[in-house]
């Protein structure tokens, strides 16, 4: 199996948040499972920070991609295509773009959100 964090799955991750579920913090410490962090959630989570929309500890979310197992999942052009072309239940562009990511890379979207259950994705619930 193969799978996508979503921003808030990521951010649960690495501050060890109650809310990632056992199940999910299982299959996300599995090292036989590849998980794919996007440079959308990087984007996202930087954004959010500089408005002050979001409170995190110094740390750099970069380097703990890797330090913490995952892979990173750059954006590519036909990712922002396809996200562009999605159906609009889910106003949030980041979230779209993680859609797209997952649809496009056939991966499992790991989230919270189940507006995200509108697209045909197939997720993992967080």
């Amino acid at each position: 199996m193969r799978l996508l964090l979503d921003t808030h799955v990521y951010l649960w991750w690495l501050v060890d948040d109650p809310r990632l579920g056992e199940r999910a913090r299982g299959v996300l410490a599995d090292p036989a499972i590849i998980v794919h962090v996007s440079a959308a959630t990087i984007w996202e989570i930087s954004i959010k920070y500089a408005l002050g929309r979001l409170e995190i500890e110094e740390a750099d979310l970069v380097a703990e991609i890797t330090a913490n197992g995952f892979v990173e999942l750059p954006v590519a052009a036909a990712h922002a295509w396809h996200a562009g072309q999605l159906p609009q239940h889910h106003d949030d562009p980041f979230d779209r773009l993680l859609i797209a990511q997952a649809l496009r890379e056939q991966l499992h979207l790991v989230t919270a959100d189940t507006a995200i259950a509108d697209y045909d994705v197939r997720t993992m619930p967080a």
